[in-house]
């Protein structure tokens, strides 16, 4: 059983069905929820929204054999390659043939921590999860995880109990759309990518 490196008490399973909305209000509803992968993972502190309408979604231009899943129900992985490198995980939102998703950026590790150690090679917990492919690669996630279903195993996400206080800015890493304030947050986390120097604050 992997360890918990501090008590917490989950909400809810999530259901495929909270993810049936806009893209804008899954993103920060996201923020503090728990995910995890075959019982690893941990509390969800940082994720960009990717909209079908956006220049920088790999939705805009229609689907193909790599975007296939965004173009289907809602609820759903979505797993692709990145600069033929890392693995990133999104969570396709919306309705059908929307082709919306949020990107998973950063998770503050709770459980199985050992495990993320050892898969990614380092023992600083502030660096095991923070980025999308330094995610997938603690939480053993891969292309043969594309398609899986969010609300059944090997995947759990648990709502947050509590509202946090959750930070926006611009998302990281594109040049297309690069001003949309669409990168979320919790608020004075240490295990984000990266900081939110010119962020601002709401309560969602």
């Amino acid at each position: 059983m992997p360890e918990i490196r501090k008590p917490r008490a989950p909400g809810r399973l999530l259901r495929r069905k909270f993810f049936a909305r806009s893209v804008h209000e899954v993103a920060p509803d996201l923020i503090g929820a728990t995910l995890l992968v075959n019982g690893v993972g941990g509390v969800i502190v940082e994720v960009e929204a990717y909209h079908h309408t956006d220049p920088a979604a790999h939705s805009y231009n229609g689907p193909t054999q790599r975007n296939a899943i965004m173009f289907g129900p809602p609820g759903y992985l979505y797993v692709y390659r990145s600069y033929g490198i890392h693995w990133c995980m999104n969570f396709v939102c919306e309705k059908e043939g929307s082709a919306s998703a949020v990107l998973l950026r950063a998770i503050e590790p709770t459980n199985g921590i050992s495990a993320m150690r050892r898969r990614r090679g380092l023992h600083d917990e502030r660096s095991l999860c923070s980025g999308p492919g330094k995610v997938c690669e603690a939480l053993a996630v891969t292309n043969k995880h594309n398609g899986l279903a969010l609300d059944a195993a090997p995947i759990a996400i648990y709502a947050r109990r509590e509202t946090p206080q959750i930070v926006t800015g611009v998302r990281i890493g594109i040049t297309k759309a690069a001003d949309k304030p669409w990168r979320y947050g919790l608020a004075n986390s240490k295990f984000v990518s990266k900081p939110f120097t010119t962020a601002t604050s709401t309560d969602r």
